[in-house]
């Protein structure tokens, strides 16, 4: 697995599609504890199995702790690059109520609250638009599972490559990259920023120079 950064109290890598984030045989953890040759590797956020970029993991239980209050308290930056089918608007902010269904391991869109139901509050801007799909930049103000894929997809916009939200066949991988994380190290305080571009692959190349 490709390593962006690692020191004492972290580690960002570039987590493959298709492979797990949470702490289970296969994933994320496992992979960099057996690379690193260390017990000490700690999940903070995650990624869908089917979404590939940036993910940061804490490498203490003190790393983990204070960087999961940042995430609570919304110090921590998190941004993704989508392609979807249809053209967006310039920008825009999506809020909706999501509920998530565990037996179809789906989310929907809802029109009221109730039980299980939870707001969530997305921004975009859209850098590109080719062969009737757009590339936007997206920034989550919450963290619903599978949020995006499902709040673009009930806004008419499904993602290029999505097998569970979208009704078009398209002869790729999802196309949702998460390509950029911001935060402050948990022990030094010290601001830092990564990103990362998606792989030069359809239907990112569509949209040259615009995927960094």
């Amino acid at each position: 697995m490709e390593i962006i950064h690692q020191d004492r109290e972290i580690v960002v890598c570039l987590k493959p599609a298709g492979v797990l984030s949470t702490d289970e045989p296969g994933g994320v953890p496992e992979l960099l504890r057996q690379q690193l040759q260390t017990e000490e590797i700690r999940t903070v956020h995650r990624l869908d199995r089917v979404v590939g970029g940036l993910m940061l993991l804490a490498r203490s239980a003190a790393a983990a702790s204070e960087l999961s209050r940042q995430i609570r308290d919304g110090d921590f930056d998190k941004r993704y690059l989508a392609v979807v089918h249809g053209e967006t608007p310039e920008k825009g902010e999506l809020r909706d109520l999501l509920l998530r269904n565990k037996a179809e391991r789906k989310t929907y869109v809802v029109s009221a609250p109730a039980k299980g139901v939870q707001e969530a509050v997305l921004r975009y801007e859209t850098l590109g638009r080719a062969e009737g799909l757009s590339l936007v930049r997206i920034e989550l103000l919450t963290g619903r599972t599978h949020q995006i894929r499902c709040q673009f997809s009930s806004h008419g916009w499904p993602l290029v490559g999505d097998r569970k939200y979208s009704l078009l066949e398209d002869n790729c991988g999802i196309a949702l990259w998460s390509n950029f994380l911001s935060f402050r190290h948990p022990a030094s305080g010290e601001s830092l920023r990564f990103s990362a571009p998606p792989p030069e692959q359809w239907p990112w190349t569509a949209f040259p120079g615009l995927c960094e």
